[in-house]
Formats: structure tokens, sequence, C-alpha cells
């Protein structure tokens, strides 16, 4: 097994007033040649939203966006009719495809929103933009790597997206042990400790750490203190 350590202060970071968002890998003015990707994950950004505020209408195309709310309410819509309502438990994927617009805002005046948005490179270009969102409640997740992203096509459960990737979430007690065995050979996965301490493969972690883990077809998860732990598993 090999690992690659990315502490939660290494990561670039803007604060534009409205928005303050860190950055695990190279996005918008942040650039770090050896930070640009984790194989097929490409973005991993842990944003705040000032109350009311958002993201104006925009496009992408050809990218898989995964959003996860962990505090607030964010106001989604795009150009394929869909209006909704993401919040914490949910997990909303948006395959961009051959292209589409869309906004997000924070729906609340008085509270801002947090939200991890993750992009992933698709396995293949040009398909059919698709909207999905799902909720997981926190039972589900109790001692347990619930997945909630997988391939389209599959039966493993979550948000599908159009690339060979598995997304689970844990919310664990302190001293609660388990492991986590691949899905396919040659993946590779990015853990990112959401709150907490967490050792993995004998590597100790605190909160908003990130660990890249190749070359494994299996490693363990301790929690050192109760922790919430997003896996990333992606071709490499």
């Amino acid at each position: 097994m090999k690992t690659i350590i990315h502490k939660a202060g290494s990561r670039g970071h803007a604060n534009h007033g409205w928005l303050d968002s860190y950055h695990t890998f190279s996005f918008a003015g942040y650039h770090n040649p050896e930070r640009v990707h984790f194989g097929a994950l490409r973005v991993l950004n842990d944003d705040r939203v000032a109350a009311g505020m958002g993201f104006g209408t925009h496009p992408h195309d050809n990218m898989e966006i995964i959003s996860i709310p962990t505090h607030g309410d964010l106001e989604h819509q795009d150009s394929m009719g869909n209006k909704q309502v993401i919040r914490q438990g949910d997990v909303q994927v948006m395959s961009a495809g051959t292209g589409i617009q869309h906004s997000e805002k924070n729906k609340n005046n008085d509270a801002e929103v947090q939200f991890f948005q993750i992009w992933v490179f698709p396995k293949q270009r040009n398909v059919q933009p698709r909207y999905d969102q799902q909720h997981f409640t926190e039972a589900a997740k109790h001692n347990n790597l619930l997945t909630v992203v997988s391939p389209l096509g599959t039966t493993d459960g979550g948000v599908q997206i159009h690339q060979d990737a598995w997304f689970s979430l844990g919310k664990l007690d302190k001293d609660f042990s388990t492991s986590y065995a691949l899905h396919k050979p040659g993946n590779a996965v990015y853990a990112f400790v959401i709150e907490g301490d967490v050792t993995i493969g004998g590597q100790a972690l605190n909160r908003r750490d990130g660990l890249g883990i190749t070359e494994a077809d299996r490693f363990t998860i301790k929690a050192d203190t109760a922790a919430e732990l997003l896996l990333m598993e992606v071709p490499v």
C-alpha cells in the first residue's frame, strides 16, 4: 500500500466574502502542480456560502459533479428543469455530459450553508446530462461505510455516476474499527476526514485531512475519536 497525505492546513484557500472555500486540489486561483487531481477525482472543495448568497447560473460539461451538504440548505436549479433543495443527509449528483447550466444558492437568509463540492472525470464523454438526489439516514451511516455513490447501472446503492467510482460515508464511534475492500482492481481511494480523528492503514489523520491510498486491495480504519469519514474510490 502506498499513501500520500494532504493535511487540512495545506489546502488552497479563497475567501470571497460570500464564499469561503478550501481546495484539496488545484481549483480557480489555487494551482499546485503536485495536487491537480487524484486519478479520476478532480475537485474536492470544502465550501461555506453566506446567508442568501450563492453561485449564479454557469455552465459545465463532461464532468460528474457531486454535492454533499453538512449544514444548512442549498437550492439547486438547472437547465434540465430541476429545482431542488439539498440538505444535510442528502447526496446530489449532476452528470454534466454534453452540457448543462445550473445555479446553487443558500436557501436561507439567516444561516450559512456548508457543503462539499466534488468533481469526477467521467469514463465516457458527451453523455446525456442527468440529475439524481438521495437522502441517507444517520442510522444507516452509524459504524458503517455506507455506499452513497456508485457506477451507473450497478445495484450497489446511492446516486449513480458515469465512472467506476464508489463513495462511502461513515459516522464512527470512538474506538470502532473496520476495513474497506476496494470494489475494482486497480482503483485507488481518497479518504477525507469530515470530523474527528481516525487512523487509516497506520496513518493518523485529523479533521479535514485527506489521504490518498494506492496499490491496496483492502485497508483498516480505526476511529480515534467519534468521527465522520468520506471514502472516494476512483480509477487511477
